[in-house]
């Protein structure tokens, strides 16, 4: 029986620098691998709503299955732990996705101090607009940023969060695909967030959104 194919460049991750300044991030296109993007796009959540949505919420298919499968993995875990210079297998993690973005998205933020690391794949075709780049800020000032990154198909940002981790994008209306991945300090935040976020995603259907950031 033939072994199943990867979806993700663990090697081109590898090979990529961490980056300090600001903070520890890194910026890899090309992550998920490009022959697998059309069956991803296809089996991808119908997210039609703002926010950041738990998985299994909206209808997803195999390919999007296998994709958190993997992602879920020992090798994805060994792999970020030896980049980030931590035993990241002592931690769960918390997958949302996000599919539809407001013009009052990407606020600037650090992120929760339950997350350890954020991982955000993006799952859009090739990216034209000025809004809706994520931007890896040196301050809580949206034009002092160190990097700029389109949420183009296949694009990995992944950063080590802390309290000066800022981050936030201009503004953008429309559809905007990302999958989040976070390693978290305990289940219960999980608990906490996952219940919030269907909650949340509950509320949006019957009386309007809240903001969102990636």
């Amino acid at each position: 029986m033939s072994m199943p194919t990867s979806m993700l460049d663990l090697d081109r991750f590898r090979a990529t620098p961490l980056q300090h300044e600001p903070f520890d991030f890194l910026c890899v296109p090309g992550f998920v691998k490009r022959e697998h993007l059309e069956a991803l796009h296809r089996d991808y959540p119908k997210v039609d709503k703002p926010g950041s949505i738990p998985l299994g919420v909206f209808p997803q298919g195999p390919a999007f299955d296998a994709l958190i499968e993997e992602l879920r993995g020992e090798a994805v875990c060994q792999a970020f732990s030896e980049k980030f210079g931590l035993d990241l297998s002592r931690y769960p993690t918390m997958f949302t996705a996000r599919g539809m973005c407001r013009a009052t998205d990407g606020k600037i933020h650090p992120d929760s101090a339950s997350k350890i690391v954020t991982v955000l794949i993006y799952m859009n075709p090739p990216w034209e607009a000025s809004g809706g780049r994520l931007r890896v800020l040196r301050s809580p000032n949206l034009e002092d940023y160190a990097a700029e990154v389109p949420p183009d198909e296949g694009t990995l940002l992944c950063f080590r969060r802390c309290d000066t981790s800022w981050h936030g994008h201009h503004s953008f209306e429309g559809r905007r695909r990302a999958v989040q991945m976070n390693w978290v300090r305990n289940s219960v935040y999980i608990w906490h967030e996952q219940w919030r976020h269907r909650v949340g995603a509950w509320l949006k259907n019957r009386k309007g959104t809240a903001p969102v950031h990636y």
